[in-house]
């Protein structure tokens, strides 16, 4: 059994219920030592310790599942990452040519919820690289690879040298066992000789450091051997003219102090010609700053020293000049919410080191007061092959489709999420595979264009939308404006309305014009009919003030406010009534507005004032009868809902009262009653009576009704 004493009673009492007393293969039992002999050298905790021993010995975790997730609910999260790693061990034995290494890890970040989970892949996969040795050759080299891929570039990233290095290298070695072995046999001496040698180097730079009264901190690395060979590769030399086989680095107070230890260096060995690189007075282009010169050591050999400040060590380390930036070059695109999962991990690893003594929880209060760092803004998603895209936080099937190709998306007519089919405007999550359902010819809506709709999530999928409405002509364009324009005026009962005022406030030269931004999604629909709405209010309340400073106007006219009046609010309503105090106030059964329509009073005989649209036709029937009846009416205090009719005909398919109540509930709207007519065709129209606070919720609630499938048209009653 691997040594487990350092555990603390709560993990070796889990052990010791898991335990059997069947005995254990030596090569388990050896995989296992090595793997927990590399997390000790991380200093991981006993949640991590734990289940690392339970992912290994699955009969052991299956006699204490049931209780694990109350018990230890830590290591149940550690377990169950494991578990979701596994999944994209999958993915990249599918994916044979290493094509999207780089989208795999970045799902693995995504898909693990406790990133301690991380370094327990590194130290098992050294562990299965120790031993690969004795796998057939088709299985070793398929464990290199995924070594290569996935796991040296995750350890570069977090900093974790002391198995960057040996992953590197062993998997090198059995990709390319023949270029390893000219490399080794290259290399004047072994690997614990550069090691004794840097060792070497260090006492006698600290003894001229200390007798110039210089505090340096200096550590020292020999390359292995992968980095060797990435280094002649890069600059295309032989070995023979590397200098930084062997290398030291000097960690200073401030900028003078490099300078002064360059100038130490140089006193002690000599320096070699055009070898000095100045990077803190030119600093690279990721702000990486340091100084670099390359020296012949002790015993004549070739050493390269760099010498930095803490702060630019820090910036080196963990800031956008980080090591494996710069090494990994434009393989690794900038990712913002990827670049703090990592500085968290790396922050984690260092408080373990820092404190090692101190039991698990002082790991777990770390990881719970980072917590809020890891808010993720990305998705990552699967193709049907196991390709991983990368998408917005917030991201449709239809932005999927218009990532993986611009025609795609134009003949997108549905999808499937792992399998099953969902709507178009179904919001993805991480690690969900993806399967789009496209038509013969491309055919892109309109209305994916209306944010309120949430089609798109992604700007770059708008522009290529729009796009390709932009080629169409502009006499399609126009209609096509008109018909989306007009649509949602009629839910608003303003199609009726003036739209010349609108093309100074959207600021186009004619309405054709506005019609244009409406079919190409630059303006919205509802964005037209609101400022519709408010030009409506805002002439009233013009034509009030002016109706204030006249006298009384001659019987045959419309009653309007008296002189020197001022309005008052009705008690306990939502209207006010201009010249008028303790007036019953109702709203009017057969239009029914909404706070923010125009509107206009009907002076009633036993009923009080009778509260109208200004365009109801009700109204204007019995107001050409009796103009004097008509009151002006402005909307006061709101509150508490109103009531509102809508239509909606739509293919009576299966789930459509519930999708429609669905979207009712998730829009903070209330459904009052709801009546069903059976049409031709297998067709249906429902009459729905909703509560909604204002016109403009109505607006957006009809706009989502629209776009649910099979609804045929949605209009306001």
């Amino acid at each position: 059994m691997p040594p487990v004493a350092s555990l603390g009673a709560p993990w070796r009492q889990a052990l010791a219920q898991a335990a059997g007393p069947e005995p254990l293969p030596d090569e388990v039992l050896a995989q296992l030592g090595d793997t927990l002999a590399a997390l000790a050298r991380l200093n991981a905790d006993g949640d991590v310790v734990l289940a690392t021993i339970l992912h290994d010995l699955p009969a052991w975790r299956a006699r204490i599942d049931p209780q694990l997730a109350k018990t230890w609910p830590s290591v149940a999260t550690l377990l169950e990452g494991q578990r979701a790693a596994a999944q994209v061990w999958t993915l990249h034995a599918a994916d044979a040519g290493g094509r999207n290494a780089e989208g795999l890890r970045r799902l693995l970040l995504v898909m693990v919820k406790d990133l301690r989970v991380v370094p327990v892949l590194l130290a098992r996969q050294l562990a299965l690289m120790h031993a690969a040795g004795r796998r057939p050759e088709a299985e070793r080299r398929a464990l290199a690879q995924l070594t290569r891929d996935i796991h040296a570039p995750l350890a570069n990233r977090l900093g974790i040298w002391q198995l960057k290095w040996e992953l590197e290298d062993l998997a090198f070695r059995h990709l390319e066992p023949e270029t390893y072995q000219k490399i080794a046999r290259s290399l004047d001496e072994k690997r614990g000789d550069r090691e004794r040698y840097i060792e070497q180097v260090k006492r006698e730079l600290g003894e001229a450091l200390k007798a110039q009264g210089v505090d340096a901190e200096v550590a020292g690395r020999p390359k292995h051997i992968t980095s060797i060979w990435k280094k002649m590769q890069k600059k295309g030399v032989p070995i023979s003219e590397l200098y930084d086989l062997r290398a030291v680095r000097l960690i200073v107070e401030d900028v003078p102090s490099c300078y002064l230890v360059l100038g130490v260096v140089h006193s002690i060995w000599s320096p070699i010609p055009n070898r000095v690189d100045d990077y803190i007075a030119r600093p690279k282009r990721n702000d990486y700053r340091s100084l670099h010169t390359a020296v012949v050591g002790p015993e004549g050999k070739t050493l390269e020293v760099q010498i930095r400040t803490h702060d630019m060590h820090a910036q080196a380390e963990l800031g956008v000049a980080a090591h494996w930036r710069y090494k990994e070059g434009r393989s690794a695109p900038a990712d913002a919410s990827l670049d703090r999962k990592i500085e968290w991990m790396r922050r984690l690893l260092d408080g373990g080191r820092d404190d090692a003594d101190n039991d698990h929880d002082s790991g777990r209060r770390l990881a719970n007061a980072l917590d809020s760092e890891l808010i993720e803004d990305r998705i990552y998603t699967l193709t049907p092959q196991g390709d991983v895209i990368d998408l917005p936080n917030g991201a449709t099937p239809l932005d999927f489709a218009y990532h993986v190709h611009t025609m795609v998306g134009h003949r997108c007519r549905g999808a499937k999420v792992d399998g099953r089919i969902v709507p178009l405007d179904y919001k993805l999550r991480s690690g969900e595979r993806i399967e789009i359902l496209t038509a013969k010819t491309a055919e892109p809506r309109r209305d994916w264009l209306v944010a309120a709709n949430g089609f798109l999530a992604s700007g770059r999928s708008r522009d290529k939308v729009r796009a390709w409405f932009h080629k169409l002509d502009r006499a399609r364009n126009v209609q096509a404006g008109r018909e989306m324009l007009e649509k949602e005026l009629r839910r608003l009962s303003l199609l009726q309305a003036d739209l010349a005022p609108m093309v100074a406030k959207f600021n186009v030269p004619s309405v054709e014009d506005l019609y244009v931004l409406v079919a190409l999604g630059d303006v919205g629909p509802h964005q037209v009919g609101r400022a519709l709405l408010d030009h409506e209010r805002s002439r009233q309340d013009a034509g009030a003030a002016a109706d204030s400073g006249r006298g009384e106007q001659s019987r045959g006219e419309l009653a309007r406010a008296p002189p020197k009046i001022a309005p008052k609010p009705v008690s306990g309503s939502a209207f006010t009534v201009v010249g008028v105090d303790n007036m019953l106030v109702q709203i009017a059964r057969c239009c029914q507005p909404l706070p923010g329509e125009p509107i206009a009073g009907y002076l009633t005989r036993g009923r009080g004032v009778s509260v109208h649209r200004a365009d109801c036709a009700a109204f204007l029937r019995l107001s050409a009868g009796q103009p004097q009846r008509v009151l002006s009416v402005e909307w006061g205090r709101t509150g508490g809902g109103h009531s509102a009719n809508v239509v909606v005909d739509a293919v009576d398919r299966r789930w459509l009262l519930k999708d429609l109540t669905n979207l009712i509930a998730q829009d903070d709207a209330h459904v009052l009653s709801i009546q069903s007519e059976g049409r031709e065709g297998s067709r249906v129209r429902l009459r729905l009576r909703l509560r909604v606070r204002d016109h403009e919720q109505l607006s957006r609630l009809l706009g989502r009704i629209d776009s649910l499938p099979g609804v045929e048209t949605v209009r306001r009653a």
